[in-house]
């Protein structure tokens, strides 16, 4: 099964407490109440590391564990998702929301002229280049975490009821007798009786 596979990929209680930057929060990260994988605690757990992913490029992890336990949220669901970020889509990410940022900030680059980040001893500098790309950056990423993480605890609260109510009516569905089976036993009931 998808989940048991994936269970086995999740960081144990134990591991992140080894860890040395985690290591002071060994007692509060032992808690088995963080460790619960219920539709709160999850839907927290995977908004906290959505956005803490996407925000921040460093200590993602160490970040969403502390905010986690903070929150009371489920940590394995935080750590495992801070990797919505990763070497493949880290730079498309992190373009999208430059972009973004540049719209949204009224940038004159945002009319489609890139930076020029190459630094020469004519322009401003690398330095300079880099402040520009930073506040549409810094401004787009803020706006792409907050609302991915939102729709992220959104969408597992609907998704979770919506299987909750499944399960529920398939196992009322098991325990009804049918009709036709009731039927059928006060009849050969009837038929056993007359013999």
């Amino acid at each position: 099964m998808l989940l048991d596979r994936l269970t086995h990929l999740v960081p144990t209680r134990e591991q992140l407490a080894s860890k040395r930057c985690l290591r002071w929060l060994g007692p509060l990260l032992l808690d088995p109440q963080l460790w619960r994988w219920s539709r709160r605690g999850v839907a927290r757990g995977v908004s906290i590391g959505v956005f803490f992913g996407l925000l921040i490029p460093v200590a993602q992890i160490p970040l969403a564990v502390i905010t986690a336990i903070a929150l009371r949220a489920c940590v394995p669901a935080a750590v495992t998702s801070t990797f919505v970020t990763n070497p493949v889509t880290f730079a498309p990410v992190y373009y999208a929301a430059y972009r973004l940022g540049m719209w949204i900030t009224a940038d004159p680059a945002a009319a489609g002229e890139q930076p020029n980040v190459v630094a020469s001893e004519e322009e401003t500098g690398l330095w300079q280049s880099l402040g520009d790309i930073g506040w549409p950056l810094l401004v787009g990423l803020t706006i792409s975490a907050t609302v991915a993480a939102l729709c992220c605890h959104l969408t597992i609260h609907l998704v979770w009821r919506w299987l909750e109510h499944r399960r529920q009516q398939r196992d009322a569905q098991h325990q009804r007798p049918r009709a036709g089976t009731a039927e059928a036993l006060t009849t050969s009931e009837n038929r056993t009786r007359q013999a």
